[in-house]
């Protein structure tokens, strides 16, 4: 269920009883643990820690604090040590001008070499930053600008998401600055701080950025032995208290721990190769709730929609090259009442294929289930005719993609005739209304969209509560 994507086992803290370790974090769920070096020897060790437990993984780096330290040859041999092949990244790498143990002027130019050779590698970097977020973007951005075609052949021909060339670990920033790192292709890891709270007339960042940043762009990590979360503050840190971590993330983004360990596990493969790519799938839970994967054909073509890309929601992969049957749909689903609700959702438009949305949702509620269709509201266009009624007695909710109030910023977004389609979809919202069904209005969290305009519209044109979705 997680991997500990930063934890330094080497540490002395674990000398005596790494073995138990080891076997409290498989019996928490813990699959994996990434080890980063933090100098030569102690990169030296994360190599032999990770020949020993087959769940170990290395990086292997020069810390900020140790940079005074790094000599040529000693960046040589770091090189040569990337070559193994449990060795993930280059990392601990970075600049920390809190304590400036070295030099600010050593640890940029430790920093910049040791992404040298990520780039020669064509590795993923794991980066400290401690007030140096200024430099460590700068430096950063400058060596993306340069090489170009660092990790670029991760990323698919249609992915919304840029290259991942890296992550900054225990991230120190807010979500303002976490996503525009995402953007230059890094992930964001949060560790135990997250659980801390805030404190008074200081607001703890880390929970800021773990409500407002999708998982998809989070990593987990417990940076063993220290920052240990709640309820074991003050204690040894250790892997198995990930799962408090993600615990809490899910608290605060309304999901369960299960699916931010799935989310944030699909990224530590996609950025560090470890584990398996998830199989496609056409049923699939998120929280709670049962979602149905039924077409990724849509008669929209979203900008911010990754249908033509990865295709990836919290680590389930919607990526299927065959539409399941109605029989196929309702094996997957199982008993309908083991779920809080059946939901119609996947990277396509459902009522393109009505008939089966129609035949499933009657067999769920027929054996005690309760159903949500999400769709564009574009379904009495694609099957030319009003749709709605047909769904009187089979579906309980519909949740309607409203996106903006604006026609021409929706054809833009969705790359439609928006004159046409938008009013197709506030009349649709309407009928669903008139004919009593829980309705909900959403747009997604975009800076170009109003949010307040669209509340307004979504309560005094139609009657029903606007949701804000995350943008992924």
């Amino acid at each position: 269920m997680f991997i500990d994507s930063h934890a330094h086992l080497f540490f002395k803290d674990y000398h005596n009883d790494l073995d138990e370790v080891i076997k409290r974090a498989q019996d928490n769920g813990v699959n994996y643990i990434i080890c980063p070096g933090t100098d030569l020897p102690t990169s030296k060790q994360s190599i032999e820690l990770a020949e020993k437990y087959e769940m170990v993984y290395a990086c292997v780096g020069f810390h900020p604090h140790d940079a005074k330290k790094c000599e040529g040859k000693y960046l040589e041999e770091i090189e040569r040590l990337s070559n193994h092949p449990k060795v993930v990244a280059i990392g601990e790498i970075g600049l920390d001008y809190h304590y400036n143990f070295s030099s600010p002027e050593k640890q940029r130019e430790i920093f910049n070499q040791q992404i040298d050779i990520a780039v020669r590698r064509n590795l993923p970097i794991v980066i400290h930053s401690r007030e140096a977020e200024d430099d460590v973007i700068k430096i950063v951005e400058q060596k993306i600008k340069e090489n170009p075609d660092w990790k670029k052949h991760l990323k698919k021909e249609y992915d919304r998401y840029p290259t991942p060339r890296g992550v900054f670990h225990c991230f120190p920033g807010d979500s303002s600055m976490a996503w525009r790192l995402i953007r230059m292709g890094f992930y964001i890891s949060l560790t135990g701080p997250v659980t801390y709270g805030n404190k008074p007339n200081k607001p703890n960042s880390m929970i800021e950025v773990a409500a407002k940043v999708s998982p998809e762009h989070l990593l987990l990590e417990t940076d063993s032995p220290y920052l240990t979360p709640a309820p074991y503050r003050g204690k040894r840190n250790e892997p198995a208290y990930v799962r408090f971590i993600a615990e809490k993330i899910a608290e605060l983004q309304g999901l369960s721990a299960e699916d931010i360990g799935r989310a944030s596990s699909f990224g530590v493969h996609k950025l560090f190769g470890i584990g398996k790519y998830p199989e496609p799938t056409i049923a699939y839970k998120i929280r709670n709730s049962l979602y149905l994967n039924i077409t990724i054909r849509c008669n929209a073509d979203c900008v911010f929609c990754d249908r033509k890309g990865e295709a990836i929601v919290k680590g389930h992969n919607l990526s299927i090259t065959k539409e399941p049957s109605v029989d196929e749909v309702i094996r997957a689903i199982g008993d309908p009442t083991q779920h809080d609700e059946i939901v119609f959702c996947g990277f396509g438009e459902p009522t393109i294929r009505l008939d089966v949305v129609k035949e499933v949702a009657k067999w769920a509620k027929e054996h005690g289930g309760k159903v949500r269709l999400n769709t564009d509201g574009h379904g009495n266009i694609i099957n030319h005719r009003n749709i709605v009624p047909e769904l009187v007695g089979i579906v309980d909710a519909i949740s309607i993609s409203l996106n903006t109030t604006d026609p021409e910023q929706y054809g833009e977004m969705m790359q439609i005739d928006g004159k046409i389609f938008f009013q197709a979809m506030v009349d649709f919202a309407k009928e669903c209304v008139k004919n009593k069904f829980d309705v909900v209005m959403t747009i997604v969290d975009l800076d170009e969209v109003d949010e307040l305009k669209a509340s307004a519209f979504v309560e005094k044109e139609i009657g029903v509560k606007l949701r804000n979705r995350p943008y992924f």
